[in-house]
């Protein structure tokens, strides 16, 4: 089985876009729950875009399965995962400019901030996962600073048409053999669809998918009941794969 965590944060984007209390994320990550998602993920962006604070607070009191805290490796955010204590913590790069998160964190490039991240998560046992591409040296410099696991970005895959689309699938499951030959769980996300999803599903290593802005755009069209449903069931297509190759 691979997991399957829902991003609430365009629950909180389309809340925010009329300044109201509805649609509520938190409320929307217990019907995720409920339909089946093993575990949320939220996203707490510097400029608070789209979950808050308050967002957060409410979501580590009312997720019952697994709750996985994206951020930058800021030492705002630090504090704020040592305070909330979510189950995962996923450092992705930022900058305030993107419409949404561009390529995989450089962890050799933010290696300090990485180590501060990984000695917190230490201390409160908070598994720390790391959003990168599928880079060899990404991979190793994951394992040498403590993750025990990353999220290999798969915006790149999802964007290429084509024979661009196979050489990148290529490169994602080469990296997450070489991760998981090397003691890390493999997760994979960004940009996946109920269509695409299915040969990233396909890859051996990989052990759990972060969706966000699909499914919760399914979800506007047949509810969110439904869009968890169709997404289990595309996964299942790519596991299937698996024992068939």
């Amino acid at each position: 089985m691979i997991r399957l965590h829902v991003n609430i944060d365009h629950v909180a984007t389309l809340r925010n876009a009329r300044g109201t209390f509805y649609p509520d994320p938190v409320f929307a990550a217990e019907l995720c729950e409920q339909a089946g998602a093993d575990g949320i993920t939220c996203h707490l962006r510097e400029d608070r875009r789209h979950i808050r604070d308050e967002d957060l607070e409410r979501l580590r009191h009312a997720v019952g399965s697994l709750l996985n805290l994206e951020m930058a490796a800021a030492d705002e955010m630090i504090a704020i995962a040592e305070r909330v204590r979510p189950d995962v913590v996923t450092l992705v790069p930022e900058r305030r400019e993107e419409r949404t998160t561009e390529g995989g964190l450089d962890v050799v490039a933010s290696r300090a901030k990485v180590q501060a991240t990984a000695r917190m998560c230490e201390r409160e046992n908070i598994k720390l996962s790391l959003f990168i591409e599928a880079d060899e040296r990404q991979i190793r410099e994951s394992r040498e600073l403590g993750a025990r696991q990353i999220e290999l970005h798969t915006g790149d895959y999802c964007l290429a048409q084509h024979a661009e689309r196979a050489e990148r699938l290529n490169r994602l499951r080469r990296g997450a053999e070489l991760a998981a030959g090397i003691g890390l769980e493999v997760a994979a996300g960004h940009g996946l669809t109920r269509h695409n999803v299915v040969d990233i599903a396909s890859i051996g290593p990989v052990a759990e998918l972060n969706i966000g802005h699909a499914l919760v755009a399914d979800a506007v069209l047949v509810g969110l009941e439904r869009a968890v449903r169709d997404f289990r069931e595309a996964i299942e297509r790519g596991i299937r794969r698996r024992t068939s190759a």
